[in-house]
């Protein structure tokens, strides 16, 4: 564990499994930088749980960034440095701050991104920014949503079953109590994964879909707000897979 100053940053190297080709050789851990912080949800257990999780399908050095503090709108020092993303092959953008607004802030973070750096969204980062007027962090995500539902359990009907994210994922699956976001719209390059119907509308909308961005791959679920979901077998699974398919190798537990 290492703290880099000025800003709040572990570094976890994550080791599992054994050797072997994969569809993309990753020789070296994959290098993932974790964004995470702001408001409404339990950020440590969730940065446990995600890490432990993807550290049974690789082997992953993590920097984990937790900064902005527990409200909605921050502007984080991370995201000052031009180049703020290089040397990471994947980002995982895990932070809440819904009010943030400065377009060119919010610029710099999906330059990167566009670029070709991978991303992985979960949960509230589908909000974040959502009080902008521009539409850059949406077409990024994939989805733009402004609302979620009450929290219940919900039924998760596949619409791509085949793709490798789903791998393992139950036909059947049920979360645990969550959010349901309402999905205002898919962006070209969208590809929904799995669905689930609100029940305050009837309406169906995405929980996992896959975009791409510029030159990046990128992974998103709407799912992750308790507790119980980030201590879910399934879910953490999807997470691990998303970023694995994100960075474009595959699982050492596929080897095995």
């Amino acid at each position: 564990m290492s703290l880099r100053s000025p800003f709040l940053t572990l570094l976890l190297l994550l080791l599992a499994g054994c050797s072997g080709p994969s569809a993309v050789a990753h020789r070296r851990p994959i290098r993932a930088l974790l964004i995470t912080g702001g408001c409404c949800h339990n950020y440590a257990l969730q940065t446990f749980a995600l890490t432990n999780a993807v550290a049974r399908h690789a082997r992953v050095e993590w920097t984990i960034v937790n900064e902005g503090g527990s409200g909605t709108r921050a502007e984080i020092p991370l995201y000052d440095q031009p180049n703020w993303a290089r040397g990471y092959d994947v980002v995982v953008h895990n932070e809440c701050f819904a009010d943030t607004q400065s377009p060119d802030y919010i610029r710099r973070i999906t330059r990167a991104h566009e670029a070709g750096v991978p991303a992985v969204a979960i949960h509230c980062a589908m909000h974040t920014y959502r009080a902008t007027s521009i539409d850059e962090w949406r077409k990024f995500l994939g989805v733009t949503s402004r609302r979620h539902d009450h929290q219940s359990r919900y039924p998760v009907k596949k619409a791509a079953a085949g793709h490798p994210i789903l791998k393992n994922m139950p036909d059947d699956w049920i979360t645990p109590k969550d959010e349901l976001y309402v999905i205002e719209k898919m962006w070209p390059g969208a590809t929904p994964l799995a669905t689930s119907v609100s029940e305050a509308d009837g309406k169906t909308y995405p929980v996992a879909w896959v975009n791409g961005f510029g030159k990046a791959r990128v992974f998103g679920t709407t799912f992750g707000h308790s507790d119980a979901t980030f201590q879910d077998p399934v879910f953490l699974e999807m997470l691990s897979r998303g970023l694995l398919w994100a960075v474009g190798t595959e699982s050492l537990a596929d080897r095995r």
